[in-house]
């Protein structure tokens, strides 16, 4: 097995993030973990994958959780804190894996082989992006692409002390606008030289 690499991917919702990420996990032939993250977390604790989807990636639901034994009242926090456990250990192991989101490059922050990005988007971009993948009108295409940034950037600061998409706290932040394809292709030369770097 060669040296663990670990590519944490945080993405402006309509940027082309996950399809960034998937094409790094192509790349340097290692798994990819998102929403499917959830679906070993409920293997390992024998819960169903579906009804923990629910809670995935939302900040928590109300002022008013409490700690109860170790434990939130909150399952979103719960399974944040599930999430965060799960990757911890995985890195821990010496695994190789790309990870979407899930607050990944504070999470695992101090892992010396851990490469963090954070890709965004021209808004006019994004919003042609997802008018193409849900068919819809482009009044609505904003309306998502604002619901969902504001879900990602609430979610991030409730459990991050590091703030969503301030470059400060990434190895490299970068604007998709020249397509997917190529923003992989100068994410991995970047991956590429600070491997080299190290070694």
């Amino acid at each position: 097995m060669g040296e663990q690499l670990i590519i944490a991917v945080s993405r402006e919702f309509g940027s082309g993030g996950h399809a960034v990420a998937q094409l790094l996990s192509e790349k340097y032939n290692i798994p990819i973990y998102d929403s499917n993250l959830l679906e070993d977390i409920a293997n390992q604790k024998n819960l169903d994958a579906q009804a923990l989807g629910k809670y995935d990636e939302k900040s928590k639901s109300s002022f008013f959780t409490r700690s109860v034994r170790g434990f939130s009242t909150s399952p979103e926090e719960n399974l944040a804190w599930m999430q965060f456990k799960y990757l911890k250990g995985m890195a821990d192991e010496g695994k190789s894996f790309v990870i979407v989101g899930r607050c990944a490059e504070e999470v695992l922050k101090g892992n010396p082989n851990l490469i963090t990005v954070f890709v965004l988007g021209n808004m006019e971009n994004k919003i042609h992006r997802i008018m193409e993948r849900y068919q819809t009108n482009r009044d609505k295409a904003v309306k998502l692409i604002e619901q969902q940034d504001k879900k990602r950037k609430s979610y991030h600061n409730t459990y991050c002390q590091g703030k969503w998409g301030d470059s400060r706290n990434y190895d490299i932040c970068i604007n998709s606008r020249l397509g997917v394809d190529a923003t992989a292709d100068i994410i991995a030369h970047y991956i590429d030289d600070a491997r080299a770097q190290k070694n």
